[in-house]
């Protein structure tokens, strides 16, 4: 009885300590996606500003995130450094998660309407369910499949009855369906296969590494792009909007997602993709160019309850008192 007792505690203990755990893991997604969520508009103004071509506005988030991380780790002093032998798996990282990811979205979003774009990117977390199955043999679950039901109906809910606070393109080209499905795909593979490795190391430790290599594969096109831009002619409000990009929406947004990654399931972290059509509806609120409709707070409540269904994880059995 004593021995069951005890572990009866260790069992309660862990299971404190798991639930804060993906505490933090959610509300670091949730933080994450919210800043991509302002990304989106943010980009979309950039580049329809004209003056920053979106390969020179890659390279930017590239060297100016790279940048940040290096001194985060020097001021912090940060120890610890990455096995030779992880190098390549991390440079692979790297390729999917940042240099693929950031630079098909940079060209597609203006090749795609606001409502073609949103609706593609709802393919990541279907994507991830999968991916993460095959590499590192994540169980798909009926309360995972139904949590990704709900929110994608709360999704397409809240992208066709919100009104659209940045324009797009007038028509999707079939370039831009394959940019964005690269887009989706590409982070899906990412955050499906590289939860292992980033297990390993601290976060800004792996993050510095990451955007080291994404810089290295963006130099070849860095040269060309910049002086494809004209930089001096960027308004100072779209030179706010490049800085959020690089600050928030890449270095911090970026700081973030492995802190979840570490935490959560990889569909879980994908599924806060979700999120961003409700930051647009809030921000589309705040500027007074949409309204609250019952429909619409039944849309964010399928979104989150989804989001609630694929973090659930049934609990393991405590062991059973035997009678004595």
């Amino acid at each position: 009885m004593k021995n069951e007792s005890i572990a009866y505690s260790k069992n309660a203990a862990n299971s404190v300590a798991d639930g804060k755990s993906r505490l933090i893991g959610n509300l670091a997604c949730f933080a994450a996606y919210a800043l991509f969520g302002f990304n989106i508009i943010s980009c979309k103004n950039i580049a329809l500003d004209g003056n920053i071509t979106p390969m020179a506005l890659f390279c930017l988030r590239a060297f100016g995130a790279a940048v940040l991380f290096w001194l985060w780790g020097l001021f912090t002093k940060q120890q610890g450094r990455i096995k030779r032998s992880d190098l390549p798996a991390v440079a692979l990282a790297s390729f999917l998660g940042l240099f693929m990811t950031q630079l098909s979205f940079l060209w597609a979003i203006t090749k795609t309407t606001a409502i073609d774009a949103s609706i593609m990117s709802t393919l990541s977390p279907i994507m991830t369910l999968f991916i993460s199955a095959i590499f590192i043999k994540e169980k798909i679950t009926w309360s995972g499949i139904s949590g990704i039901a709900l929110s994608l109906i709360g999704v397409f809910i809240l992208i066709f009855n919100c009104v659209s606070i940045s324009s797009g393109a007038d028509t999707t080209s079939i370039w831009g369906i394959l940019g964005m499905i690269a887009n989706t795909f590409c982070f899906a593979a990412y955050v499906g296969i590289f939860k292992p490795l980033i297990q390993k190391y601290p976060v800004a430790l792996f993050m510095k590494w990451m955007f080291l290599f994404s810089s290295l594969m963006a130099l070849p096109f860095s040269f060309g792009a910049i002086k494809a831009s004209n930089l001096a002619a960027v308004p100072m409000s779209v030179m706010w909007q490049v800085i959020y990009v690089v600050v928030d929406a890449t270095f911090i947004a970026y700081f973030l997602i492995p802190i979840g990654q570490k935490r959560l399931r990889p569909v879980v972290v994908c599924m806060y993709t979700y999120v961003q059509p409700v930051i647009a509806m809030v921000i589309a609120l705040i500027l007074g160019i949409d309204s609250l409709t019952p429909l619409k707070i039944i849309a964010t409540l399928l979104v989150f309850t989804g989001v609630g269904l694929v973090n659930f994880v049934p609990k393991r059995q405590l062991p059973e008192q035997q009678n004595m």
